[in-house]
Parts: structure tokens; sequence; C-alpha cells
């Protein structure tokens, strides 16, 4: 009896189910077919009917000024050289800017300057992917929060080609299968990591893994829980995209493990503006009153600024009485909204309480050159993040010629500050008291060493230049223009 009345209920659930799953099918394939009907009616309205082939970039912040947009503004203008036949589309949620100044801040921050015009698509719902809006399961609220902001880029132009140039991995379905594009990646930083799941495994308080949830077992396995069954979901997105490009080995690793699509992923490393440093003249250091410390990078929690000055008041306390020269911290960094602005107001209150406020100078969304004037006058090129996806900041720091210290993890580890041709390219640490100890240790070398070291560095970099970005680029993204 109890069979029976399990089959009875079981049958027709399940036909019910195959029924919303046959509605849903088709409710999809008919917004695909509108999509695309859509696409060709504004094609032919256009002239022709053909058009140039459009490349849609999915980057919401692309006025931002980190890394990343240097990466968008070098692929770009890697396309338009390539191909004639290529209109290049930025979505983006900067409807404070016009397209005219979005072009000129990139020519003014990373000294890009672009062949032909870009088309903007200006998206109203960029505060779905804020992370404070979520302020818990940030991870799956801002990933939702993508679709739907997709969604409407989607629905304001349909491009051929789609490349999500900012880590928003579940936007990718939506084009492929209902955009109907081909479509590619670029991964500055997996959004979720395997590092990230030992954190919470660990129970270790960091700065995405709350005290109060490495306090309780239980909400520790919740969270645990949470991520496993995120991270399942972040892979079975990853894995539909046709092209997938990383930007150093650390990122490689994590990405193979969670999207299992080696055939289509390649390393190439993000563009750095070597050659413009490298122009700056390599001396032995003349004798001065002031050395500098100089930091680069967007005042986000997981750089780290509060480590930086930590590590500085700790090495202005040790240093002895009297001793010359003065030293100087300057960090440097772009703000993209009222959290990293007040982000940096809490940097300036902690160095006010550590009694360093008057030693350590805050510099944003400065001009390019004149960021190049502080590397240029710097003895030390700072980075405190952990487990850093690449380090652009780094690089440039060693371009420049300065000795860089930076975190013994992620990137900077694996792929910049290694040793090239036997010798010593720069230095890494993990924690307050091992930056103070090293940055100590820099000041004390001879004048001539510390040039050695700068010119080792200033040779490994090459392999990180834009003309070796355009190379790698080109031959990855093939595929999705054949």
């Amino acid at each position: 009896a109890c069979f029976r009345l399990l089959c009875s209920l079981l049958i027709p659930a399940l036909f019910l189910s195959g029924i919303l799953c046959v509605c849903l099918v088709v409710l999809l394939w008919g917004i695909r077919l509108w999509l695309q009907q859509r696409k060709r009616q504004l094609r032919s309205a256009g002239g022709d009917g053909k058009g140039p082939l459009l490349v849609g970039f999915f980057h919401p912040y692309c006025n931002a000024g980190g890394g990343g947009e240097r990466v968008l503004w070098c692929a770009i203008r890697t396309l338009q050289k390539k191909y004639k036949n290529v209109t290049c589309v930025v979505y983006t949620g900067d409807r404070d800017a016009t397209g005219e100044e979005i072009v000129e801040g990139a020519f003014r921050r990373f000294n890009i300057k672009l062949i032909h015009p870009v088309k903007f698509v200006f998206l109203e719902r960029r505060y779905l992917v804020e992370a404070s809006l979520y302020p818990h399961f940030t991870l799956l609220g801002q990933s939702l929060g993508s679709v739907f902001l997709g969604w409407e880029a989607l629905l304001k132009c349909v491009p051929d080609i789609y490349i999500d140039s900012m880590g928003y991995a579940f936007t990718l379905p939506l084009f492929k299968y209902i955009g109907g594009c081909r479509v590619g990646c670029y991964v500055h930083y997996p959004t979720i990591s395997t590092d990230m799941l030992s954190v919470v495994r660990n129970q270790d308080t960091r700065f995405n893994n709350a005290a109060f949830i490495t306090n309780s077992p239980f909400f520790s396995k919740f969270k645990l829980a949470y991520y496993y069954f995120f991270a399942f979901m972040y892979g079975l997105v990853g894995s539909c995209s046709d092209v997938i490009m990383v930007n150093s080995s650390w990122t490689l690793n994590h990405i193979l493990s969670l999207w299992r699509a080696g055939a289509c992923t390649s390393v190439v490393y993000p563009p750095c503006d070597v050659q413009t440093f490298l122009d700056i003249p390599l001396e032995v250091e003349k004798s001065t009153s002031e050395y500098s410390i100089v930091s680069v990078s967007q005042f986000r929690p997981e750089k780290d600024h509060p480590l930086q000055i930590r590590a500085f008041a700790k090495l202005l306390k040790e240093k002895r009485v009297g001793q010359q020269p003065t030293l100087k911290l300057i960090l440097i960094g772009g703000c993209r909204n009222q959290q990293d602005e007040e982000r940096v107001n809490n940097l300036k209150r902690l160095c006010e309480e550590l009694g360093v406020a008057n030693d350590v100078v805050f510099r944003i969304n400065i001009p390019f050159e004149e960021l190049k004037r502080h590397l240029a006058e710097a003895t030390i090129g700072l980075h405190t993040m952990w487990n850093e996806h690449f380090g652009i900041g780094v690089v440039e720091c060693m371009a420049a010629g300065t000795v860089i210290l930076a975190h013994n993890s992620g990137g900077p580890k694996l792929d910049i500050v290694v040793p090239y041709e036997g010798r010593v390219t720069g230095f890494l640490a993990e924690n307050e008291d091992s930056y103070a100890e090293i940055m100590a240790c820099i000041f004390s070398l001879s004048p001539e060493k510390r040039l050695e070291i700068r010119e080792n560095a200033r040779r490994s970099v090459h392999r990180f230049s834009d003309q070796h970005f355009e190379e790698t680029f080109l031959l990855s993204v093939e595929p999705l223009f054949k």
C-alpha cells in the first residue's frame, strides 16, 4: 500500500517536473531567438545588414584605474590593431563619466591611446554587484547580482563575442546560451579558491572570515558547506567559457582545479607599461636626507594597507634616535567609490594612532606622470596583499628601479619576485615583523648592492611587457574569431 501511494505521488511529480523543465527550455530558447532577431534588426537598420563584428567586454568598473582596467584597455587596443572589422563594446556602470572622459582617463592613467572609438553601454544596476549590498553570503549575492546586471547588458546590446574581463563568471552561460555568443574570459582572481576553503576549514580569522565565524564550530562548518556549494557552481559556469585566460601561475592552478577546462586555458600575463618605467635612469643613489617607500595598489581591503602602515611604524620605532636619513611611506592608489574613500579615512586614523601621520603620504587617483615620478624617487616598492593574483604594481616598482618587497604568496612569489639568471630580484615577507626587518635590511645595504638588485629586477620584467601581452592575448582569443 505504501509503495502504491509512493508511486501515485512520485509519478505525477516527475511528470510535472518534466513539463516544467521542457517549458523552461522552450522559454529560454524563445528568448534566445528573440534576442537574435532583435540583433539582426538593429544591424539591418544600420546599413548593409552585416556590420562589424561586435566584441563585448563586461567591465562594470572600467573607469576605476586599477591593473584590471589596464588589461581591458590593452586588450581593446590589441584587437583594434589586429582586426579591422571589429567594434569593441564596453559594458560599464560608470554613469558619472562620458565615454570620452573614460577613454581620456585610460590615456592619462595608463598611457594607452586607442586606435578607433569604443562603444559604451552604460548599465543602471551596477549596485547589484556591490559587496556592500550583501553583508552576508557576499559571494553568492554578488554572483547572482552579476547575472541580473548581465541580463541588462544583453538586452541593451547582443555582441558576437563576449569577454568577461572583470571576473563575473556567472554571466558566461547567460551570454553563451541565451545570447548565442562565443564567450571568453580573463580571470584576474578566482571568485573562490582552495586557499579560501582552507582559511575557513582551519578557522583562520582574515578580512573575509570574521572572528565570530572562526570562534564557532557550527558557523565554520556551515560556511565551509556554503563555500563548497559555491565552488561547485563556480566550476559549472566557468567551464562554459570557450576561451579562458588567467593572469598568473597561481590563478592557473586554482582555475584548473575548479573549472577543469585545461584544453582552453592559458596564462596571459597582464600588460605592464614596462618600457615607460625602464626609461627612468638607473644610477647609484646619491646621498639624500629622505628615503621613500612607495606602495601602488587600489584601496581595497585585500590589499592590506594596515599591514604596510604597522610595519612602517615598527620600522620607525626600531630606528635609532637621530639616525639619518628620514623615511616616508607614500601610499598611491585608486578610490572607486565611497567605501574606498572611507577606507582611506580609516587608514589615516590608524596613522594617527600609531604616531606616523606626518610620515605617511596618501596620493589618490593621481596622473600617470606623478606615479612615475614617485616611483623614480623611491628606494623600496612595497606590496602586502596575501595571495595577490598577479601584481602589476609589483612589476611597475621593479621596472622603475625600486627594491621590491612583496608578500610571500601568489603571483609575486611564483611569477614575479623570482631569481633571474640566478640573481636576486627582490624580497618577500609575510607579517609585520618580517616586513619591518627586511625594510631595515634593505636600507642597511650599500647603494652599490641595492643598484645590483635593481638592475637584476629590471632585466627580469621584459616578459611582462605590453608587446608580450599582445602576442599571448591574440594567440589565446584566436578561436573566438574563427
